[in-house]
């Protein structure tokens, strides 16, 4: 979960690599060519098969969050994934929102796109849930993943957790990433007097966070851009009720009243009411995190496999390039 894609460093690899391999790809050695975001800007300048962009999150979009040196680089970036897509024969979009914003901010017809959505890899994580033995913390804890950028929205976050301590709510709160905004979020977490009670764990590996995933009662990330939200599928891989913000592609991902519950993104008083209604409610708990183990298996790796295939061989076929 260690960010690194904003830096300088990271760009301009990025795109030389982009530049490298694009040379060494012969006609009539694939049947397609799949670049994920900007990869496959180059190639599709002279493709020598059809070109299929997959967007995992549209940079476009993300950058409007940002500022700085993340701002920066993600511009940078997001012109050149805008030339991959108008390059490309098809265009792959996790959710509607993001196709939506695709087709805004690349000036594409919204023909050339299909949706797909992200996949998990539920076998690993099963894996990993199996060899750890259940042991919820006490008091139960909320857990946070995220990437710490603006969008990831976290000081709202903290202030509902800042309520929950004033209305005497037991609870703990953990918090999995790094990224540039964790020192000003660590100062607003001390700032709320919660260093007793929220705890910024850095990156883990994955046995790790999945020793966290079963001790905690609750998943919550108030994220005001999320272009699908893979971590929700991470939380309801280990049956957890969710709580979310109300934006962007997540009430595509995480559906309000069954799998969490989606609070307003600015308000830190409907995260604390979402929070305290199932720290209280161990009932309410384990019905959402069933109904969220369920719905997970819609996004099992081999089901989305076939749909990314099916959907995209449709849309090269009536293009005449299948």
């Amino acid at each position: 979960y260690a960010p690194t894609f904003w830096s300088p460093s990271f760009t301009v690899k990025r795109l030389l690599f982009n530049v490298r391999i694009a040379g060494r790809l012969r006609r009539g050695q694939h049947d397609w060519v799949v670049g994920f975001d900007l990869d496959g800007f180059h190639y599709g300048r002279r493709p020598v098969a059809p070109y299929v962009a997959g967007i995992k999150g549209v940079i476009a979009d993300e950058l409007k969050n940002e500022r700085g040196l993340v701002r920066a680089m993600l511009s940078i970036q997001a012109a050149f994934e805008r030339l991959a897509v108008r390059r490309a024969q098809v265009v792959v979009a996790t959710s509607r929102y993001s196709r939506d914003r695709i087709v805004e901010a690349y000036g594409i017809p919204s023909t050339k796109v299909v949706l797909v959505p992200e996949l998990i890899d539920l076998r690993g994580w099963d894996l990993d849930h199996a060899a750890i033995p259940i042991r919820e913390a006490d008091p139960p804890a909320v857990l946070t993943v995220a990437h710490m950028y603006p969008r990831k929205n976290l000081p709202v976050l903290l202030r509902a957790y800042a309520r929950l301590r004033a209305d005497g709510v037991a609870f703990q709160g953990w918090i999995v990433g790094d990224g540039p905004c964790r020192r000003d979020w660590e100062r607003l977490r001390d700032d709320l007097s919660l260093g007793g009670h929220v705890e910024f764990l850095g990156t883990l590996s994955r046995r790790d966070l999945a020793d966290r995933y079963r001790r905690a009662a609750v998943f919550c990330l108030p994220s005001r851009q999320e272009g699908f939200g893979i971590v929700f599928l991470e939380a309801m891989a280990h049956a957890k009720p969710i709580v979310a913000a109300r934006a962007a592609a997540v009430p595509e991902t995480v559906s309000d009243g069954e799998v969490g519950i989606l609070a307003e993104p600015d308000g830190p008083d409907t995260f604390a009411r979402a929070l305290a209604t199932l720290l209280a409610d161990r009932d309410l708990r384990q019905r959402m995190g069933e109904a969220a183990r369920r719905r997970v298996e819609d996004y099992r790796a081999d089901r989305v496999a076939g749909m990314f295939l099916e959907r995209v061989h449709g849309a090269l076929a009536g293009c005449g390039l299948a």
